[in-house]
């Protein structure tokens, strides 16, 4: 069974203003579709051709550098696309305590989000993992992610923001500080709350 592209479940213009309908259509079809191909054919003819995505980043050390980059581009752009709605609602009662707790308040968290974001230099993500009992925040660069054994901050994603160029160039150029503003505008608080849910039981 080899990887496939994911259905973005919405339509290219849907996150309008905040995204743009090019860059969604250039970001899911073109770049996501060169990480599928290019994860099957780093992966065609070996056991892991048929292994879940979760369980090659999970053991991520042990593949050449094409199935860590490719890899991590598929499975983290599987995960933004589901996080993304326009009115996505809020964080759930028990997401929004442990935001408090972790970050002093919702405003807060989203200063330390951004600065996740904005500090990364260079190609990257920034991450809300569930970890050891605790929300934190983290950014990793390129395509890794909390889940490999490579990560600096491991743990379960909760909420993920694409920083590369390629997510925000076209509408904000340079101004990647505006479009992590714009991003809170679309987060799917109910998808996000719900792996929270699922990852704190």
């Amino acid at each position: 069974m080899s990887f496939e592209l994911p259905a973005l479940g919405y339509a290219f213009n849907a996150l309008e203003p905040h995204i743009d309908a090019k860059t969604m259509e250039i970001h899911h079809g073109k770049h996501h579709q060169a990480y599928v191909t290019n994860l099957n054919n780093a992966l065609a003819g070996t056991p892991a051709e048929n292994m879940a995505i979760e369980e090659i980043c999970k053991n991520i050390s042990k593949y050449p550098v094409a199935v860590r980059n490719n890899g991590g581009g598929h499975y983290n752009h599987s995960f933004f696309w589901s996080l993304l709605k326009v009115d996505g609602g809020k964080p759930s009662a028990s997401l929004a305590s442990a935001i408090d707790a972790a970050f002093g308040s919702f405003d807060e968290f989203k200063t330390k989000f951004a600065a996740a974001g904005t500090g990364r230099f260079g190609s990257g993500w920034a991450w809300l993992t569930f970890t050891d009992g605790k929300l934190v925040i983290s950014s990793t660069p390129n395509q890794d992610n909390p889940i490999m054994d490579i990560a600096e901050v491991k743990g379960t994603p909760i909420l993920a923001l694409d920083v590369w160029e390629h997510a925000y160039y076209l509408h904000y150029q340079n101004r990647r500080p505006d479009y992590i503003a714009a991003f809170w505008n679309v987060v799917n608080w109910d998808e996000v709350s719900k792996r929270f849910a699922e990852a704190s039981k």
